[in-house]
């Protein structure tokens, strides 16, 4: 599912997949952000490449260009990511699984 795209020189997101409603990037704020993160790491998430010539308004490049940047190194690192937090728990989710089942 596409969540960030170029479109008549202009930046867009969406954080609703179920709606084809697209704000414009300028409008993003931190929920918008920290809902497009909650996607990208439990959701199959894409992005359109950035191409610094198809977006002419300037405020829509600086922030497309940064946001893809960061989401594309939280993509490309998602798997170590999470195995890096599952081994940092483990320990935790093996006592507190073991203490459900009633085997301590």
């Amino acid at each position: 599912m596409i969540y960030l795209k170029i479109d008549n020189n202009k930046g867009f997101y969406r954080t609703d997949e179920t709606r084809e409603e697209w704000i414009e990037l300028d409008q993003i704020n931190k929920d918008d952000l920290l809902k497009l993160l909650k996607l990208a790491t439990t959701k199959e998430f894409s992005m359109e490449d950035y191409k610094d010539e198809l977006l002419q308004n300037p405020a829509h490049n600086i922030i497309y260009r940064n946001i893809y940047g960061k989401f594309i190194e939280l993509l490309d690192n998602k798997t170590r990511f999470q195995d890096s937090v599952n081994s940092m728990y483990k320990t935790a989710i093996d006592f507190y699984t073991k203490e459900l089942s009633g085997d301590i």
